[in-house]
């Protein structure tokens, strides 16, 4: 879901509310419960995006929905539906993530490599961006063959590309001008 600049606002809030009422790993686990319900649930995205239906009506299916729910997760849902907001929902909970882990110390990376890398390589490859970066590393792993070997690393607007396929392309240019 793209992220609004309105969902970080409300994200941002949202945070503030949960930090202040110490919090912030409930209402983090009830976000993250409405996104995987928004990403699985059609019906759910078909409710959150329809102008027809009356926003108490909307109020009471989430209370039944997300009865589980923090009562700042809950009451934060009910204000987001009475201001005809609700469709920002799953990018408002994207948002809330990543301010989270921002919050936490959290680094979050993805790692692609042509094929599984082992162990050793692993670890090696996470102790020396750890060296570079403050906070914590949430390493995400990915497979992407057309790299042919190497990998590309991404953090945030970070990208550093030490893939195979990046330099013959580099090489290729090299040779062509």
């Amino acid at each position: 879901m793209k992220r609004t600049k309105a969902a970080a606002r409300y994200a941002k809030a949202l945070l503030e509310l949960a930090i202040e009422q110490n919090k912030v790993d409930g209402v983090l686990g009830d976000m993250q419960f409405l996104a995987k319900t928004s990403e699985e649930t059609r019906e759910f995205e078909l409710l959150i995006a329809s102008p027809i239906i009356h926003p108490d009506k909307k109020i009471s299916i989430f209370e039944m929905v997300f009865e589980q729910f923090e009562t700042v997760s809950l009451s934060f849902v009910r204000l987001i539906t009475k201001n005809r907001r609700e469709a920002h929902l799953p990018a408002i909970a994207e948002a809330f993530e990543a301010l989270v882990k921002e919050y936490k110390g959290i680094v979050p990376i993805t790692v692609f490599t042509a094929t599984p890398m082992d162990a050793g390589t692993r670890d090696l490859l996470i102790e020396k961006i750890q060296a570079s970066v403050e906070g914590t590393l949430e390493v995400t792993e990915k497979i992407d063959e057309s790299l042919i070997g190497g990998f590309i690393v991404r953090m945030g607007d970070v990208q550093i590309d030490a893939s195979v396929s990046s330099q013959f392309n580099n090489l290729k240019q090299r040779l062509t001008r």
